[in-house]
This record gives C-alpha cells, sequence and structure tokens, in this order.
C-alpha cells in the first residue's frame, strides 16, 4: 500500500517504508494527535514521537520488541498524556527539549538542543530548537541517505501555516526558526510529519511563507 498519512483516531497507523527506517503514524485521543513510531530496519530498536494520548493503542503499535526511547516534541499536556504509562510499561528513555522539559511531569532523561543527534538503532536525527509555540519545542530531521529528508515538527508546522502562539513575537521567532532551520536549508522533497492532521512537503508550503508573515499566525 502507498503511504498517504491520513489516519483516523481508532484507525490502522499507516506506515511509510524507507530503506532503513519504518514509519507508522497513528491518530490518537481527543485532540486528533498523530504519534510516529520509528524502526530502524536494521537492528529492530524502535523510537516513538509523542506518546500523546490512549496509552494501550501505542503499546500494541510498539509491540512485542518495545521500544528503546520516547521523544515528547513540546510540553503542552496532549502530547505527554499516554507518556507515563508507556515509560512503565517499555522502560524507554524519555527526551525532550531542554526549555520544554520542565513542563513536561515525567522526568526527562536526555535534554536536547539544537543540532543533538537522537539515534534509533542505526538511524539519525538531527535535532532542531524551534522557539514560539513553545520555548522548548523540537523538530527532528532524518536526512535518508537514499532518498529526501523527513521532517517531523511537532506542533511548530502544518499544512497551511505555523503552530499556534499567542504574542506577535512568538510569532516572529517561529518564523524566524522555521524559515532559518528548515526552509532555509531543506529541499521542496522533504516530507513532513505534524504533530495533528494530514502530512505535506515543505515545497508545498514554501510559496506561502510571505503570506504567513503577512497575516500574523
Amino acid at each position: 500500500m502507498t503511504y498517504s498519512g491520513a489516519v483516523k483516531v481508532g484507525g490502522p497507523a499507516d506506515v511509510h517504508e524507507l530503506t532503513d527506517l519504518m514509519i507508522s503514524k497513528v491518530a490518537v485521543g481527543a485532540m486528533d494527535n498523530n504519534a510516529y513510531l520509528l524502526r530502524c530496519r536494521a537492528t529492530g530498536e524502535q523510537l516513538l514521537i509523542d506518546a500523546a494520548a490512549e496509552p494501550q493503542t501505542l503499546l500494541r503499535l510498539i509491540g512485542r520488541d518495545s521500544v528503546a526511547s520516547v521523544v515528547t516534541t513540546h510540553r503542552h499536556g496532549d502530547h505527554w498524556q499516554a507518556l507515563a504509562e508507556v515509560v512503565a510499561a517499555t522502560g524507554a528513555r524519555t527526551q525532550a527539549g531542554r526549555y520544554d522539559a520542565e513542563g513536561i511531569p515525567v522526568p526527562t532523561d536526555v535534554l536536547l538542543d539544537d543540532g543533538d543527534t537522537v539515534r534509533v538503532g542505526r538511524v539519525e536525527l538531527t535535532v532542531r530548537h524551534l522557539v514560539g509555540h513553545t520555548p522548548g519545542s523540537v523538530a527532528l530531521v532524518y536526512d535518508d541517505p537514499h532518498g529526501h529528508p523527513h521532517l517531523f515538527t511537532g506542533d511548530c508546522l502544518f499544512p497551511g501555516g505555523p503552530g499556534r502562539t499567542t504574542l506577535p513575537e512568538e510569532f516572529d521567532s517561529l518564523m524566524g526558526d522555521l524559515e532559518t532551520k528548515l526552509f532555509g536549508v531543506l529541499p521542496d522533497e522533504t516530507w513532513v510529519y505534524p504533530g495533528h492532521g494530514n502530512d505535506t512537503t515543505l515545497g508545498v508550503e514554501r510559496p506561502h511563507l510571505a503570506e504567513w508573515r503577512a497575516r500574523g499566525w
């Protein structure tokens, strides 16, 4: 089956099969959060991005091979409702942005900074710290050596615009980080996996950057 990234709460995961990495996307919870299970095809090691809700759904997705670590993209409660249960069941190491860790009730084992590397088996992802939606939001970039990059943005970038901000300076900060750390260095083919809703690509969103700036959200 061709991967579409369109998932619904209560429905099956959609699986994006890459040469070195398998990405399983599932929707959970009352706010239609996306959770992503990354599996290194060489070692079988797994990493979960956002234990958002429905711990039993996530544990079924994880399966018998368990999960080595869980990355929480930011401090907002809808992204960690199942974190305690998943960690208790798997013993997974927790990772989150340095400046959001204090807002996550499960202790963070690894504090992430811009440019850090997150590993799952033999696969490496690069951390990008994006300020504005929250002080410590992080995105993860997998620069696939066999194809185009893959980008997990949490709630910082969606189809149609940046994540929600409250103050003008927060919006300016988030847009600046998106433009310099993502759009400024990654190609149009970069596949974007957001914290809610459907996937997109940087190429689809790039023509609208000036429009987002002008409207202020």
